[in-house]
Order: structure tokens, then sequence, then C-alpha cells
């Protein structure tokens, strides 16, 4: 271990399946837009991430502890504060946004 602080997680969120997928808002799609994970056409361009296992991530959500609110994997996903994900769970640093 390298003993570094900023690997540390502070919730351990279970990911859920839900029937249609949660829309990104405008702020994380311009983030998004400006980090180079998405076309100005708004077409998702996630490295590393096959366009099968898109289609399953965006029928995915997770409570976000730091958002207090339901959002869409693929917004965790790519969020700062994403560590990783084990069986189901998402470990979160929990830092404020």
């Amino acid at each position: 271990m390298n003993g570094d602080a900023t690997t540390e997680t502070k919730f351990l969120v279970p990911v859920k399946q839900v029937e249609n997928s949660v829309k990104l808002s405008n702020e994380a799609k311009d983030e998004l837009k400006s980090i180079g994970m998405m076309d100005d056409k708004g077409k998702l361009k996630l490295k590393g991430v096959s366009p099968r296992m898109l289609r399953r991530m965006k029928l995915e959500a997770v409570d976000c502890p730091v958002l207090q609110s339901e959002i869409g994997f693929i917004q965790c996903y790519v969020c700062r504060n994403f560590h990783s994900r084990v069986s189901g769970q998402v470990y979160c640093r929990g830092d404020p946004l």
C-alpha cells in the first residue's frame, strides 16, 4: 500500500437496476464534453468501455451520498469521487463537489 489518502472511501453505495435510463444533468454533460468523454452530438465515448457495457451502464443508478439524489451510474462513473466498483457496489470517496 502506498498510504495515499485520496483512495480512502467513505461510502459503499449499491448499484441498482432501473427500467428507463436516468438522464444526465446539463452540468454532467458539460463536464463530459470538457474532458472529451462526450462528442458535440451528445454521444458518450468512454475509454475502455464497450458499447454493450455502456448500454448496461445506462440502465443502472445509484443513490449518490454526495448529491443526495438518485443519479445514473454513468454520471457516478465519471465523478471524481468514484474510486471503484466491485460486486455491484460503488466505492465513493464522498468529498464535496
